[in-house]
């Protein structure tokens, strides 16, 4: 994933400026944590400040792939 970062997306909308349409999405960060060695899938982890999660607005277009998180069933 050299480069790339994981969100996970909580709100799409959109807004207009100066007669131009953004489509918009609110996000949350996810840290990597490392390769699962079982499964090759990547494990990641909610990326907190002061114990609240990170979020940003990020323009549709800069997302690349859409994907699903999985979580970490454990005994």
């Amino acid at each position: 994933m050299g480069g790339l970062a994981v969100v996970r997306v909580c709100l799409f909308f959109s807004i207009e400026y100066e007669g131009v349409h953004y489509p918009c999405a609110l996000v949350e960060w996810f840290k990597k944590i490392g390769l699962d060695p079982l499964t090759g899938m990547w494990i990641v982890q909610p990326d907190c400040t002061y114990s609240s999660h990170d979020k940003s607005v990020l323009y549709l277009d800069s997302f690349l792939h859409g994907t699903n998180l999985i979580p970490v069933y454990t005994n």
